[in-house]
């Protein structure tokens, strides 16, 4: 087939006239991917601060979308009336969600998470169908949009729009991002772009229908997030819905910080924080020598640096991910700790700052770095799970002077925690930390370790970790809070009811025949399933060599699409090679990737590793899509195909837990285990196109 033949169909009746949009396809369909994507990157942020659950589920709501968008291609040759459905679906479940948000507790004995311990709101088993399934259905509005522009155009020209607009929603919702835009923002966005794609403006009945069916549901959505966005004590940063309360606890105010529904701080004077739980200034007392120099990991509002300048710490270099909590500490700090000439801020990833410095410390200290959320894009990467690993304390103790010293505290919770974290740094530094751990329900513990022996003064040895306790963490499998090598029960249960209801959703509501339809583009679906696990492996990657912050992600989102679009430009401007060789390419890739992996980049300098990275990433990503446009070109019916390759990235999404069994290394394996499917499933002879 050649690239300029476009898919067959019925002609548009009068009705279905009548409800055209006016737009050119070409800037339609940019707009209507824009808006794809914004929609989903929006969902997932304001979802997840708002349910505590789809903290530790971030990809909850990307594979119900990936559902929804599937379907919405498929329905998109079928479909008479334009999808007003979605904004009433949008409006419904931010109104649902505003009204009962969930704070509740997520811990078990295969995993540990630590949230608020009362439950509040709808219970998970209630809460998350209804966000996966409404979240498909929001999505499914955009992506018909989207198939009914694909429809119009020769394949690989719809593609290409496709990724411009998809980038183009990234850069807005990125840019919201940098500028701590509240959700009104997001809303306003989202509002804009579903009218004028919404609204077809050709005949005045239906003008005025579609505004009526499209503006009242858009109306409550936006009162929703404005009230939500003009709360006084709401600030919104890149990675949390923060909330402060100003109260009085034993005649002492305070002030309570909250991030996504949990109680995440307190802003409390050093004074007072020690007086009540002596255990904070630990650290300085298990420290054989005097720390001039401290760096701490986790900052937050300030407390923990308050006390290191007690303490006596000549220079404190103060490491905190996210702005928000930093500026909360600017403002109402009693201590004014960051304003001390002797701190220095650090917008920072932990890891990455220690990667990038050759300064050292006489004091490392990572002061409860508990994020509370996942990395978008990574279904069980936590925004401090590379700081718990063996080569992350490893890293800590090539910054220590001579004498110097590392230790961190938090609550812990469970005895084989602090078992394992003690056991890591044991392994780290070749000699038993000091453990000191309270006997109470939060099981708060500190655990201090010298560069030396001589480094640390402990009150009592350390006894060893118990014989079930589970080895280091590391950069490869960094699951701290998980205590077995299985994948939790709770997840595979979450992901088989996700692939139970895409199935029975695709048959039901796909279009009729909508199985038939795709059964010719089985190597689709496996490549789709391939380039979300390529994708997943892209931002774990990323994560660990230059950070998890949301720039970071942000960045390697773009740049897959980026990939993706170079390899879609090359496929239309050049000749080719044919689809073995490219395989070939594609296999050659996955090698080096797995050869040379991110443990080996670590040790290069900044700017080289970024370019060793970057090449090493996206070179099988470039080749997976330049196989993809290949093959989607002959393909006989454009949005079945894209659809079953969108279905192929939600059963990819669900593989990526498999990442806990066998390290995200190993989803390169399954990755070029399921190209080999497609490359076996792919028609010997090209389709002659209808």
């Amino acid at each position: 087939m050649s690239s300029t033949t476009v898919d067959s169909g019925a002609t548009p009746d009068t009705t279905e006239q009548d409800w055209a949009s006016p737009f050119a396809v070409r800037p339609r369909l940019v707009l209507a991917s824009a808006l794809m994507l914004f929609l989903e990157l929006a969902l997932i942020r304001w979802t997840g601060s708002n349910v505590v659950h789809l903290s530790y589920f971030s990809n909850f709501v990307l594979l119900g979308s990936f559902l929804g968008i599937g379907i919405g291609f498929l329905r998109s040759g079928r479909a008479r009336r334009l999808p007003f459905y979605s904004p009433v679906a949008l409006a419904a479940l931010v109104g649902f969600v505003a009204w009962r948000p969930v704070t509740v507790d997520q811990s078990g004995s295969d995993i540990v998470h630590f949230t608020s311990l009362a439950t509040t709101g709808p219970s998970a088993i209630v809460i998350l169908p209804v966000v996966f399934l409404a979240s498909a259905v929001v999505l499914a509005g955009p992506a018909e949009l989207v198939g009914r522009c694909f429809r119009e155009l020769p394949r690989l020209t719809a593609y290409r729009y496709d990724l411009v607009g998809s980038v183009a929603g990234i850069v807005a919702f990125t840019g919201l991002s940098f500028l701590g835009a509240p959700p009104i923002w997001w809303g306003l966005v989202v509002t804009v772009l579903f009218c004028v794609l919404l609204v077809p403006g050709r005949r005045l009945v239906a003008t005025v229908v579609a505004a009526a069916v499209v503006g009242v549901p858009l109306l409550v959505l936006l009162g929703v997030l404005f009230t939500e966005s003009t709360e006084d004590n709401l600030r919104w940063s890149p990675y949390y819905k923060i909330e402060t309360a100003e109260q009085e606890w034993q005649d002492t105010p305070i002030t309570t910080i909250s991030a996504n529904g949990v109680p995440h701080q307190n802003v409390i004077p050093a004074e007072t924080r020690l007086k009540w739980s002596p255990q904070y200034g630990l650290p300085y007392e298990r420290a054989a020598n005097e720390p001039k120099e401290v760096l701490i990991v986790g900052a937050g509002s300030g407390t923990d640096v308050a006390i290191a300048l007690r303490n006596g710490a000549e220079h404190v270099d103060a490491v905190e991910i996210d702005p928000g909590l930093l500026e909360i500490g600017r403002e109402r700090h009693p201590d004014r700790p960051y304003a001390d000439p002797r701190v220095t801020t650090h917008v920072d990833d932990g890891r990455a700052f220690l990667s990038r410095t050759d300064k050292k410390y006489d004091l490392i200290l990572f002061a409860l770095p508990d994020s509370l959320t996942l990395v978008q894009g990574a279904s069980s990467l936590r925004l401090e799970s590379y700081l718990f690993t063996e080569e992350a304390f490893s890293s800590a103790r090539e910054h220590l002077t001579d004498g110097g010293a590392f230790a961190m505290y938090n609550f812990y919770r469970e005895d084989w925690l602090i078992d394992r974290l003690a056991l890591t740094a044991e392994a780290a530094f070749g000699h038993k930390p000091c453990v000191d751990a309270l006997d109470d329900e939060l099981r708060q513990a500190v655990i201090t370790v010298g560069l030396q022996p001589s480094g640390q003064t402990c009150a009592a040895d350390w006894q060893g970790a118990a014989a079930d306790t589970p080895p280091p963490a590391t950069d490869d499998r960094p699951f701290l809070y998980l205590f077995t090598d299985r994948i939790p029960t709770m997840y595979l249960v979450t992901v088989g009811l996700i692939v139970a209801a895409g199935v029975l959703a695709v048959g039901l509501f796909g279009g009729g025949g909508s199985y038939r339809r795709m059964r010719p583009y089985t190597d689709l679906f496996l490549l789709g399933a391939g380039f979300m696990l390529l994708e997943t492996k892209s931002v774990t990657g990323f994560a660990l060599l230059f950070g998890t912050t949301w720039l970071v992600n942000a960045i390697v989102f773009a740049g897959v699409l980026v990939a993706v679009l170079a390899a879609v430009e090359v496929t239309r401007r050049f000749r080719t090679p044919p689809l073995r060789v490219m395989y070939v390419v594609l296999f050659a890739g996955l090698l080096l990737a797995w050869l040379f992996p991110d443990s080996w980049l670590l040790s290069m300098p900044v700017p080289l590793r970024a370019v060793v990275a970057v090449t090493i990433a996206f070179l099988p990503i470039f080749a997976a899509n330049v196989v993809f446009a290949k093959r989607f070109t002959d393909t006989e019916d454009g949005t079945a195909s894209f659809g079953a390759n969108l279905l192929g990235a939600l059963v990819g999404g669900c593989l990526e837990y498999v990442g806990m069994l066998v390290g995200f290394d190993g989803l390169l394996v399954v990755a070029a285990l399921l190209y080999v499917g497609a490359f076996l499933l792919r028609p010997r002879t090209a389709a002659v196109p209808a």
